[in-house]
């Protein structure tokens, strides 16, 4: 895609519901002192400090690659700062069958407190569907901080995350002797090197998406300034040969005048082969003075309990979603994704957005490819057939959520007896779905 995408018009229907408010909504020049106003409204929004000059002028060249926009009250005390707050970006979202689709990602959605229930959000949003709909972008997908607000927009949470804990006294190393090495690497070396490493691994994961910029700056701990940053530290594993195929960064923390109690956060680890898996794992595990080592937003299927002596050593500190998905366009969604079993199936799907409303017809071949298309008429003897919402339909996307389950929970009406069974063969991965990332 064009860089176009960021200076399409604003949406004219969400326009023009706040105008007859007396609100302006607009795109943001990230070059203009405008865009200070904007990042200082976002920072409000999420009960943030307010941004130093110099953490504004890092975060320049990240957002020059988003579209940003705004809302402003020009009856406001300060009517340069925005009453509300979105950027969305194109980027490709990994789905099953190590492919990817084109998606259109949306952040820094904040209200201000003093205009809430005016249906700031609801234009703000809908002019996002609306707009990824005209780039032609068939998914729209975020990472929640509240979870009762998407729903209402068609939304629903296709990946989850786990924050894990282990207590590393109780956990003997027993897993494979790491060929390579682990060493120190400086955080300038990690921001030109590791993003290629994660794109290599990025199809290996349904809900994993790409990403550079402010987000891949955010994750090493950027803007410089944040106090946190001066704790981060990376390591890089290298194979026998010498090749980098993983990195980690964490921090040590001290929670207790006992020296010996230190506790090992895990900010993000990444790896291309099971060797640089179990390489950086065990160096992270078996460091002196510590007594335990934290990692959030990790799978739920985390294969490192399987290398440790005590399974029980482990333990999940919680498990919650965290990439939502809503599809716009059913048969370019879900004819870039690849499928479990053969056979066909009938989805009558409703959007009260109207974007995926329809009857469709989902045909998969033997190699998992499948063909979708607007259907009318009688429901063909061989398929499966279930009616659901575009909610249900989003969440099933990915793979990760039971079509069972949706059906128990009266979220999927099978048309046809049998058919929650037959979906959920066909639309499970193997992998859990799952994003390594907030943005």
């Amino acid at each position: 895609m064009s860089d176009d995408f960021r200076s399409a018009p604003v949406d004219p229907v969400s326009s023009e519901r706040l105008a007859a408010q007396g609100l302006r909504m607009g795109l943001v020049d990230t070059a203009s002192r405008e865009f200070e106003s904007w990042l200082q409204a976002e920072a409000r929004g999420f009960h943030a400090d307010r941004f130093s000059a110099e953490a504004i002028a890092e975060q320049l060249d990240g957002y020059a690659d988003r579209r940003t926009t705004g809302v402003w009250d020009e009856t406001a005390v300060d009517p340069s700062e925005p009453v509300s707050t979105v950027s969305s970006w194109p980027t490709e979202l990994t789905v099953p069958g190590f492919a990817s689709v084109g998606a259109w990602a949306i952040s820094s959605v904040t209200v201000s407190p003093t205009h809430r229930r005016r249906g700031l959000a609801r234009a703000m949003l809908e002019a996002e569907l609306r707009t990824a709909r005209s780039l032609g972008l068939p998914v729209a997908i975020l990472t929640v901080s509240e979870a009762t607000i998407y729903a209402r927009y068609g939304f629903a949470p296709a990946a989850s995350a786990t924050d894990w804990a282990i207590d590393v006294r109780r956990a003997e190393w027993i897993g494979p002797e790491a060929a390579g090495r682990v060493q120190f690497v400086r955080r300038e070396q990690l921001l030109a090197d590791g993003p290629a490493i994660i794109e290599r691994v990025r199809l290996a994961t349904p809900g994993q998406i790409g990403f550079s910029g402010l987000s891949w700056e955010r994750l090493l701990g950027m803007p410089s300034s944040a106090e946190q940053t001066k704790q981060l530290r990376f390591v890089r594993y290298d194979d026998d040969e010498g090749h980098p195929q993983g990195f980690a960064i964490y921090r040590v923390t001290e929670p207790t005048p006992d020296f010996s109690e230190h506790v090992v956060e895990v900010q993000y680890l990444v790896s291309a082969t099971d060797d640089a898996y179990a390489g950086l794992w065990r160096f992270l595990l078996e460091m002196d003075l510590v007594s335990s080592v934290t990692a959030a937003l990790r799978p739920v299927d985390e294969a490192l309990g399987w290398q440790l002596s005590n399974v029980r050593a482990m333990r999940a500190v919680s498990t919650r979603d965290h990439l939502w998905t809503r599809i716009l366009d059913v048969p370019a969604a879900l004819s870039a994704r690849s499928y479990g079993t053969t056979g066909r199936i009938v989805l009558e799907v409703g959007d009260q957005l109207g974007f995926a409303d329809g009857r469709f017809l989902l045909d998969i071949a033997t190699d998992g490819s499948a063909a979708v298309v607007p259907f009318e008429g009688a429901i063909p003897e061989d398929a499966a057939a279930i009616s659901l919402g575009v909610n249900e339909l989003s969440a099933l996307y990915l793979g990760g959520v039971s079509a069972l389950s949706l059906a128990r929970a009266g979220r999927l009406i099978e048309v046809r007896d049998g058919s929650a069974v037959a979906v959920d063969a066909a639309f499970r991965s193997i992998v859990a779905p799952w994003l390594s990332i907030w943005f």
